[in-house]
């Protein structure tokens, strides 16, 4: 039976039965937020819900919080090259390639780091289905102290002083580096928020709390597009920055989810609290499994990425190279989010759902959870695929993407998309249940076949042979995505990767 109420415990009591100096510090902090709440910290409880009764209920329950937090999410970087594209004078709208070029840049080096916060949550959602809060809050720590100190030690100096030469290697055009090179420097620099709130949130949903990332997101978009509009345009006191002022405001507006998060863990308001121990000294037993789990996932995603890039630079090479990465910016990293986001929400719904029903004892319960997400996915791609199909124009109209051949190149772009994306979503909820089991090394197999061998070498013959162009590239991402579904479904069929073992003693 679900628990309705919250649990109540008192923050003097914790502090007084605290052996620990710093334990004791901390249990008085806690009474103080206590009194002013009116006396007690309320305790999120487990939600039973998510491994027992309905299957559908219990995916739906995840799934729409975290669906539309991906939407919301997105909604900023819309918004971006919307105001950037009506905003940002620039020929064959190069200041909406310069984003999504040094986007898909930033996300190369930095996405492998965000193999640990996947590593972190298929551990959170097994122990969450144990019920074993002292375990979740270490493994949260240990996550959150290494990711700090890689990204503000490591990612942010190096990667601001390489920004020019990634900027060389994908071919950008003068007019696109102009824009994107303070874009991308803006995002290695002051990009540790960011991430941040991409791994608090996920270690939310893991625990089964999808609701409380949502209403973060909301906060920071809200506060990103703000900022974006002023300082894009330049609104009172603020100068027109343009394409900086985008990147300006998706590095500022996590501050504030970020402190809201912390202080909800703090205060003893969620299932994931501060760890008995608060140290500086990592906890390699728990970074080796977060490891383990995480960088074959990590891999993947540095794969998806480093094919993102090779194909900017592919598309680099052809006669109207600015158009045409306007068209692949548009179309496939803002257009197709609509099917990307819910895709992306329904994984991370199906990846809790399995990894707490095995954690709970029920992994066949997990695996039919998983086909349940990965037909919500497929529902849903398939009405944005009309939608593509039907209005092209209108909807490149949306970024000022009226010229030609920008225009022919998105509508083609487009329609490829359109059945393309149907199957990109079933690939996805069927990859997340995979890799919520732990079982992420097949994922990372077929990324490098589908994605490195497939469509890099599809795009690779056609240039040895001198007919490459932007229908023979787009042909080359249909067909990519086709394999995908084909290999992830074989391996969903089987039954051995919904009984991986994670478990930290293992270690």
């Amino acid at each position: 039976m679900p628990v309705s109420r919250p649990v109540v415990i008192s923050g003097e009591r914790d502090a007084i039965v605290s052996r620990a100096p710093g334990r004791a510090i901390f249990g008085f902090c806690c009474a103080a937020a206590a009194r002013r709440c009116g006396g007690g910290v309320f305790m999120k409880t487990f939600d039973r819900e998510l491994v027992s009764g309905s299957i559908f209920r219990s995916v739906w329950k995840l799934a729409w919080p975290l669906v539309l937090l991906n939407l919301v999410n997105g909604a900023h970087a819309l918004v971006d090259h919307i105001l950037v594209g009506h905003f940002v004078p620039s020929p064959d709208n190069a200041a909406n390639a310069a984003i999504g070029v040094a986007w898909q840049v930033f996300l190369v080096v930095v996405v492998f780091i965000a193999s640990l916060f996947h590593g972190m949550n298929v551990m959170i959602a097994r122990y969450a289905g144990r019920q074993d809060r002292e375990t979740i809050n270490r493994i949260f720590y240990q996550t959150l102290l290494s990711s700090i100190l890689i990204l503000v030690g490591v990612v942010a100096p190096l990667g601001y002083y390489a920004a020019p030469r990634f900027l060389d290697f994908v071919h950008a055009a003068p007019p696109v580096q102009r824009h994107a090179l303070p874009y991308l420097r803006i995002l290695f620099s002051c990009g540790a928020p960011l991430f941040l709130m991409f791994m608090i949130t996920g270690a939310f949903q893991a625990s089964g709390d999808p609701r409380t990332p949502l209403k973060l997101a909301v906060i920071c978009t809200l506060l990103n597009m703000g900022i974006s509009a002023v300082l894009i345009i330049g609104i009172g006191p603020f100068p027109a920055m343009g394409a900086s002022g985008a990147a300006l405001g998706t590095v500022l507006a996590p501050c504030a989810g970020v402190g809201i998060a912390l202080w909800l863990i703090i205060s003893r308001r969620r299932l994931i609290q501060p760890p008995d121990r608060l140290t500086l000294v990592p906890d390699f037993a728990v970074l080796r499994m977060v490891a383990r789990i995480g960088i074959p996932t990590g891999i993947q995603a540095v794969l998806l990425n480093v094919a993102g890039v090779f194909l900017l630079k592919f598309i680099g090479t052809l006669e109207h190279s600015a158009a045409a990465q306007a068209a692949y910016t548009i179309c496939y990293a803002q257009l197709f989010s609509l099917v990307a986001w819910t895709a992306f929400g329904l994984r991370a719904a199906a990846g809790t759902v399995m990894g707490q029903n095995i954690g709970a004892g029920r992994p066949q319960r997990g695996k039919a959870a998983v086909a349940v997400a990965a037909c919500m996915g497929a529902g849903w791609a398939a009405c944005i695929g009309v939608m593509f199909w039907v209005f092209p124009a209108e909807l490149l109209g949306l970024f000022n993407a009226v010229g030609e051949p920008l225009r022919t190149y998105g509508v083609s772009l487009l329609r490829y998309l359109a059945v393309s994306g149907v199957m990109l979503a079933t690939t996805l909820g069927l990859t997340g249940g995979i890799q919520g089991a732990g079982y992420t090394k097949i994922p990372m197999y077929i990324a490098f076949f589908t994605q490195i061998v497939i469509l890099l070498g599809i795009c690779a013959c056609f240039l040895a042979l001198g007919i490459l162009d932007t229908r023979k590239i787009w042909m080359a991402i249909f067909i990519s995505h086709a394999a995908r579904l084909a290999l992830t479904f074989a391996v969903f069929r089987t039954e051995h990767w919904a009984h991986t073992k994670v478990e930290l003693g293992e270690v």
